[in-house]
């Protein structure tokens, strides 16, 4: 079955790209909902991708945004040459590499954009912790059992109630973008009483009295990679100045953030067109366990752990294994 999927991926990938190529080079980038990807909208509002392709020599080319909810449309996206570069947190990326390591149609991580932690929050107030959800309580996240969320959720239910029940939980989980499970955490409605979010959302739940945090990812895991972005072997092969000058953007767009945290806020704002005070976004921005970073962070926490319970076949070697070699001289885990 597996072999069989990754053909099928490899072959529509092939007649996409038979289909792209033959006219102007395109770079087809994808986000999701959150302010895990703001060098994305740096990068749109500044034209960076533009600016490094340029510089080397590319004339008739094209630069394309997407958004998607939860990293199994953006790889299937990825999979069907539907897009090029997809960004989500880490899990998203080791299964990916797991289905297609050894094979032509090999997925790896281009860098990391940001360590941040993730705030599971809930509007029940016999919730203390994760001890008392019972199968009347209802958590959402982007993607349920692959999404950094939901993994995170079955490393934490791990620890408490022993690795044999790491999917204890899972049941539980709902798949909701962070808009709409905020919006139904805050009214209750469909029975979610707990979101395992991303910011700003995370912060805006905690805006109302009865919502409060009952488990962040960094008790779990320590500092680690909340988004990174990823393309196939083929595409960075096929496509080397563009893949250059996306790394280029990246970089000189997390310096930007860095300079300018709050016409970096803007941007978000702007982009996705959000309602939320300008003081908020940028407070989240600077946040005291936000960093704006291409440093892989943890990544082998997380790969560790799934191929413990068996999400995953294969185990990296080291971080490095998961990421193309322009990074390796960064100081990962």
């Amino acid at each position: 079955m597996r072999t069989t999927w990754v053909a099928a991926a490899a072959i529509a990938f092939a007649i996409g790209s038979a289909t792209t190529t033959a006219g102007a080079a395109e770079i087809r980038l994808a986000e999701q909902f959150s302010m895990g990807y703001l060098q994305f909208n740096v990068m749109k509002r500044d034209r960076l991708i533009e600016k490094y392709a340029s510089q080397r020599g590319l004339k008739d080319f094209k630069v394309s945004w997407q958004r998607f909810n939860g990293p199994v449309a953006m790889n299937e996206a990825l999979l069907s040459n539907s897009t090029d570069i997809v960004s989500g947190g880490v899990p998203g990326l080791i299964t990916l590499w797991d289905k297609t390591k050894g094979t032509s149609f090999e997925v790896k991580g281009i860098c990391a954009l940001s360590s941040q932690p993730f705030l599971l929050n809930t509007a029940n107030p016999d919730i203390k912790s994760i001890k008392d959800f019972s199968e009347r309580d209802r958590i959402a996240v982007p993607s349920i059992k692959v999404s950094v969320q939901a993994v995170l959720l079955q490393m934490a239910a791990a620890e408490t109630f022993g690795e044999a029940n790491y999917a204890k939980l899972d049941p539980l989980t709902v798949s909701m973008s962070p808009p709409d499970a905020t919006i139904a955490l805050l009214s209750g409605a469909g029975g979610v009483s707990s979101a395992f979010s991303v910011p700003p959302f995370q912060f805006q739940q905690l805006e109302q009295k009865n919502i409060r945090t009952i488990l962040t990812s960094f008790d779990v895991l320590g500092p680690h990679t909340f988004t990174a972005a990823w393309t196939s072997a083929r595409f960075r092969k096929d496509n080397p100045e563009l893949y250059a000058a996306f790394l280029d953007a990246v970089k000189e767009a997390t310096s930007i953030i860095a300079a300018d945290p709050r016409g970096t806020a803007q941007s978000w704002i702007s982009d996705s067109g959000s309602k939320l005070p300008l003081e908020m976004v940028t407070k989240v921005v600077t946040g005291p366990n936000v960093e704006w970073t291409m440093t892989p962070a943890a990544t082998m926490k997380f790969a560790k752990f799934m191929r413990k319970v068996g999400t995953t076949r294969n185990e990296p070697i080291s971080w490095k294994d998961l990421f193309f070699p322009e990074i390796g001289d960064l100081n990962g885990s």
